[in-house]
């Protein structure tokens, strides 16, 4: 059934190049920045689990004989098409939760320049649509390749994501106070209605 795997694996690429593009030319038209964190924090919270996570979604023969190249799923075929799926509603979640954050978007921790408090759209479902869009995908391909090494990948996108989300979240509620907080309280962070 690895055959399914492979079968579908340039679908998989070729919806991740498909989103690296569209996030790289919709990065182009953006707000200045006012406050940037600095890229030692930038690296030291989020950046090398990010990197470390999309190394692991590869197969290694070293691996070999650990559990890490075990199956967490069986290899089926709707178990693949599944994970297809979610990768893909992922990726579209998080190009919607783009487009309507707008200028405003920063793939680092930033202040913009006359920056606004979004909570339409996807934001009134998470207060992190992009990083639960990208968590959705990351599931959906580790659920497609169904090997344990990919759902660690998954767990260490979520835990930088948790990292940076509670800095972005500490700089929103000194700019925006009591209505960053208000809205803290009525919409979850990452999971509708869960965390």
């Amino acid at each position: 059934m690895r055959a399914m795997t492979t079968v579908l694996s340039p679908w998989f690429s070729g919806v991740w190049m498909l989103w690296l593009a569209y996030w790289g030319i919709s990065a182009l038209r953006v707000k200045p920045a006012v406050r940037v964190e600095s890229r030692s924090s930038r690296w030291g919270r989020h950046v090398l689990l990010i990197i470390l996570a999309v190394l692991l979604l590869r197969r290694y023969p070293w691996l070999n004989g650990s559990f890490l190249n075990e199956r967490f799923v069986p290899d089926q075929a709707w178990i693949v098409w599944l994970g297809f799926t979610l990768t893909v509603i992922g990726l579209a979640f998080t190009c919607w939760a783009r487009v309507v954050l707008g200028r405003n978007w920063s793939a680092i921790v930033q202040l913009k320049q006359d920056h606004e408090l979004i909570v339409r759209g996807p934001y009134s479902f998470v207060r992190h649509p992009i990083y639960t869009g990208l968590l959705l995908a990351f599931f959906g391909t580790a659920l497609a390749i169904g090997e344990w090494h990919t759902l660690v990948a998954t767990a260490l996108v979520a835990i930088a994501f948790w990292r940076k989300l509670r800095l972005e979240e500490r700089w929103l509620c000194e700019l925006f106070g009591d209505q960053y907080r208000n809205y803290m309280q009525h919409v979850k962070a990452l999971v509708p209605w869960v965390l």
